[in-house]
């Protein structure tokens, strides 16, 4: 099967030799951040270092969504189908209203600044979990040189109460993360130091308790060639990871089954479109797109 490899012979059923990848736009400086709207059947993705957030779809393509935004990365949807989103240079999460007003919804810890927010999911709770690496205030690249002032963590935040807590410290740099489909864990991306000679680059997986605290966080598995930045679920617990040569298939035991091959380095991705089985995929300067015989993982 052109543009695929499989590892395992089950990894055949998951994609579809007659829907080949499909590049759907280019010309930007970084890819990130993609979320899916299917009420507005559109995609939102980052150009991060143009500091500015797209919108494509099907009927009107791709456009400026709005610009000046802080050096947006990751976005999710919280339960009312608002936009979640972290800025870099700014140094917060921060959500955007049904009416397209934006709240600032975490800036600080314990009176310090936030890193640079990176990703965030949002739980069937309604609790907003996040990574806080220090990636965007080390370059003028991705957000602006700024001072760090807390170590990289993995948050969780109810915005019910307004409590922030560290849910994982031990991580150098905490980069993609996703829940499990019944949520009872919690996969993160070890991305480690930016400039390290030799950096820790691997995803970990911990066990989720009722009460929102998280224990293990052993290795699942890890990417090569390049490392797993942003991933997704399929609804049977597969996880689907950017890699330097693609996008991996992983299954829930965390043996790779196979991989769709695409000629850039994939930073992020989403499900989204007709069923959630389409792939949308943020590879460097390029926006593609994949049908594939799988569906993302609904919120509970």
């Amino acid at each position: 099967m052109d543009g695929f490899e499989i590892t395992q012979p089950r990894f055949k059923a998951f994609v579809l030799p007659n829907a080949p990848l499909e590049m759907l736009a280019e010309g930007f400086r970084w890819c990130e951040g993609p979320v899916w709207f299917g009420d507005r059947d559109e995609l939102l993705f980052s150009d991060l270092p143009n500091d500015r957030v797209m919108r494509w779809s099907e009927s009107g393509g791709v456009s400026v969504y709005r610009s000046g935004t802080g050096f947006e990365n990751g976005h999710a949807r919280d339960r009312q189908g608002r936009l979640l989103s972290c800025s870099h240079r700014d140094r917060r999460i921060t959500r955007t209203e049904l009416d397209g007003t934006i709240t600032a919804l975490v800036e600080r810890y314990q009176g310090r600044r936030l890193n640079s927010p990176n990703d965030v999911v949002c739980k069937s709770d309604g609790t907003i979990w996040f990574s806080d690496p220090p990636y965007g205030i080390q370059t003028d690249y991705e957000g602006g040189k700024q001072a760090s002032e807390l170590p990289a963590n993995v948050y969780r935040f109810d915005p019910r109460d307004g409590s922030l807590a560290v849910v994982a410290g031990d991580f150098d740099g905490p980069n993609g993360l996703a829940f499990s489909p019944d949520e009872t864990k919690l996969y993160v991306a070890e991305s480690g130091l930016q400039f390290a000679e030799a950096p820790k680059k691997f995803i970990r997986v911990f066990d989720v308790a009722e009460n929102g605290s998280l224990s293990g966080g052993d290795v699942f598995h890890t990417v090569e060639p390049g490392f797993a930045d942003g991933f997704r679920l399929d609804d049977e617990g597969y996880l689907w990871s950017s890699a330097g040569d693609g996008v991996h298939c992983i299954d829930p035991h965390g043996e790779r089954v196979g991989k769709i091959l695409v000629p850039a380095t994939v930073s992020n991705l989403a499900f989204g479109g007709r069923n959630g089985s389409r792939l949308f995929l943020c590879a460097s300067h390029t926006l593609y797109a994949i049908y594939t015989n799988r569906r993302g993982a609904r919120l509970l």
